[in-house]
């Protein structure tokens, strides 16, 4: 988490943005201001990001965009970079290039996000990423990471017992059991899975939205707003945000295990009042500070 700060940044939080490592691919979740220097403070190298998603246009989002940028081209960036961003980014993205893009010798592959329901927006041999539509009162996306399910793993022992063949040893690897003339080699003896795939979900500035539910029914962990407290659920339906009990009770119809919760409202300065209202509703609830690393487990 490099950022959990709403629109205005205090003392020891940063605005929007956190890193996502998976297989060994790192991803940045939207670049508020000073994104940069969070990853030099907890040794998040930029040149190695593979790409960056932004939610939406909104400054604390997005200010960062500029500085990184600019650094990853004085570095010496010649890898391309993926920008996955609403359409409306487009021309931001061309201001910056048209008056700084001298330092910037690496290509940026702009995808412009305009989705009405899930979609996979990068498809890699172990995941995908989807994007999703949010309600936020101006075009906004949230995304999915998803582990695809893994080929099987046959037994070292199996191998040896059976004696099989590479042929039997490709069937198992499909998912198949192995028959012979008189003897079935069961799949769930002589093969395993390696992992149980894992979901992860970033859902930034929304207001709650009936799609959410079955777009995120499966996620392992689910990242969500909690502008306000509950006390001020006015104020979050006003601005198209969520409250506490609001994120809690998705994070509970979709049966996520764990929800991280952040973006909090200046207005309060005691994270764990976020924490405890959620817990209410959702006992698995973590409210996120800079810094903190969180694995994504089934």
């Amino acid at each position: 988490m490099l950022g959990t700060a709403s629109a205005m940044p205090v003392m020891g939080r940063n605005q929007s943005a956190q890193v996502l490592s998976v297989h060994e691919r790192l991803f940045l979740v939207d670049c508020g201001e000073g994104v940069q220097s969070q990853m030099v403070r907890y040794r998040i190298p930029m040149i190695k990001l593979d790409s960056i998603f932004i939610s939406h246009i909104h400054g604390d989002h997005l200010f960062g965009i500029f500085g990184l940028l600019s650094t990853m081209g004085m570095q010496g960036r010649q890898t391309p970079l993926n920008i996955f961003a609403p359409v409306n980014f487009g021309p931001i993205l061309k201001f910056f290039l048209s008056y700084y893009g001298d330092g910037v010798s690496f290509e940026i592959r702009f995808t412009p996000l305009k989705m009405k329901e899930p979609e996979v927006v990068l498809n890699a041999k172990a995941f995908e990423i989807l994007s999703f539509p949010l309600n936020h009162g101006i075009e906004t996306f949230g995304f999915i990471f998803r582990e695809k399910e893994p080929q099987w793993n046959v037994h070292k022992e199996a191998i040896a017992k059976y004696g099989l063949t590479l042929t039997e040893i490709g069937s198992l690897k499909r998912g198949e059991d192995v028959v012979r003339e008189e003897t079935l080699i069961p799949l769930s003896e002589a093969a395993y899975k390696p992992f149980a795939p894992r979901a992860y979900a970033y859902c930034s500035d929304t207001a709650p939205f009936p799609e959410a539910q079955e777009w995120l029914r499966g996620v392992d962990v689910l990242y969500h707003e909690t502008t306000y407290l509950e006390e001020l659920s006015d104020q979050a339906e006003k601005r198209h945000h969520s409250t506490t009990l609001q994120a809690a009770s998705l994070a509970k119809a979709i049966g996520a295990s764990k929800l991280i919760i952040g973006h909090y409202s200046s207005r309060c300065k005691d994270i764990a009042l976020y924490e405890s209202e959620c817990r209410s509703i959702f006992p698995e609830t973590y409210a996120a500070s800079d810094g903190d690393e969180f694995e994504i487990e089934k």
